[in-house]
């Protein structure tokens, strides 16, 4: 197995190969034949789970596997963006990351700031378009204007600003053209699916160590009018509702009647058995990420010549490649209860346009930190100079204010 290097990258985008590949396979870190939760989704009422598990068919001669997506190709995007923001973060990985700054003052420092790499529509989102760019909305800076002008014929302005846009996909859909925005397609498509699913039941149950029970009528407590108090048995301190009455203690648990200890998250639960969300067991899950060429083939950039074209391709297939290295090193760890090993270090392929097997290349974090600095400097060197550390935004007094309204609203009292 050989390492792949910038300049197999770049032949390789160049076009001699259509795709990228990564097949990792995992297992369940407690081991084979323990239960691992993929992610639950909401389902009508007559359905007997709430996961996504469908019949795959794997190879020609075998009868098809039940399959259960333990993370889908959004989640997985997400996953990529977080490591490569880690990489930018500790300065292993150098290119251009916008940001919306909230650390000027005001109620929002906890915020700090929020790259193009944690918002969902990347650059396209309305917390970019609902800040400022030296002083003016972002959409109408020569800079926003460029973003909203881009398209698939001409991605330049993105590649400038934001390249993970043109890897991971974008749609325009808040900008002033609405739905009319441009749709850049995803060249980064990962998904991580396990393999013979068989759904299990989780149950559940809680012993009060201060055994309360019911209360009679004229002990029940109530919603506090202090959020912080949460109840009281005070009707004088209670929440009121629009005839002055007091309102009866009901945030808590869904079981129970109103007023009584277990709405106030107090009391026995008695044992009860989850068949919708019990999770699973496999016998292995695997991880399958693609990053198309063809895809950066068919882009095109106004202002560039064939070789910085070229350059600029490499050098979005290049932060493919540490997205795919760098999440590895951040472990599988989807969420509670599915935490995964994998059997092996990153294994890519690159794949041919004639069938045959894929040439298997391997590659480290350091590796594709490399191969992300030596891209970026051809593409500069090609006159496709990437624009960093990245463009800062600060939130318009708007967004601020929305913000605040939101959390003021947030801190009432249900009622």
């Amino acid at each position: 197995m050989t390492t792949l290097t910038f300049e197999r990258l770049r032949d390789a985008v160049a076009g001699n190969a259509v795709a990228l590949r990564s097949r990792t396979a995992l297992q369940p870190a407690g081991g084979e034949g323990d239960k691992v939760f993929p992610p639950s989704y909401s389902v009508a009422s007559r359905a007997e789970h709430k996961y996504a598990v469908e019949e795959r068919q794997i190879g020609e001669n075998t009868a098809p596997s039940v399959t259960v997506l333990l993370d889908s190709v959004a989640s997985q995007a997400n996953r990529a963006e977080e490591a490569l923001l880690e990489g930018w973060e500790c300065g292993e990985l150098v290119f251009p990351v916008p940001y919306v700054d909230f650390s000027a003052g005001g109620n929002l420092v906890d915020y700090e700031k929020l790259t193009v790499l944690e918002a969902p529509h990347r650059l396209a989102d309305a917390i970019f378009r609902d800040s400022l760019l030296d002083g003016t909305l972002f959409r109408l800076s020569d800079v926003g204007r460029a973003i909203t002008d881009a398209t698939p014929r001409n991605a330049t302005a993105l590649f400038r600003h934001s390249p993970t846009a043109l890897l991971f996909g974008m749609w325009d859909s808040t900008g002033p053209k609405g739905g009319l925005g441009s749709k850049f397609q995803r060249a980064y498509v990962s998904e991580i699916v396990g393999f013979d699913a068989k759904v299990g039941k989780k149950v559940g149950s809680r012993i009060d160590p201060l055994q309360i029970e019911k209360v009679a009528p004229e002990h029940k407590v109530f919603n506090s009018k202090d959020p912080i108090g949460v109840w009281t048995d005070d009707s004088e301190a209670a929440e009121k509702d629009k005839k002055g009455n007091p309102v009866l203690a009901s945030r808590g648990s869904d079981s129970g009647e109103a007023g009584q200890p277990s709405k106030i998250n107090h009391g026995n639960i008695a044992p009860s058995i989850d068949a919708e969300a019990g999770g699973v067991t496999i016998s292995k899950a695997l991880q399958t990420t693609v990053i198309s060429f063809a895809a950066l083939r068919r882009l095109r950039f106004k202002g560039f010549d064939r070789d910085a074209e070229m350059a600029a391709r490499t050098a979005v297939a290049a932060l493919g490649v540490a997205a795919i290295a760098y999440q590895h090193e951040m472990d599988y760890d989807l969420r509670s209860r599915c935490l995964l090993l994998p059997a092996h270090p990153p294994r890519i392929e690159l794949l041919g346009r004639d069938g045959a097997a894929g040439e298997i290349v391997d590659v480290d974090r350091a590796g594709a930190a490399g191969i992300v600095s030596k891209a970026a400097a051809e593409a500069a060197a090609a006159g496709a100079g990437w624009t960093t550390p990245g463009v800062r935004l600060t939130p318009a007094d708007k967004l601020v204010r929305l913000i605040g309204n939101s959390r003021a609203a947030a801190e009432q009292p249900a009622g």
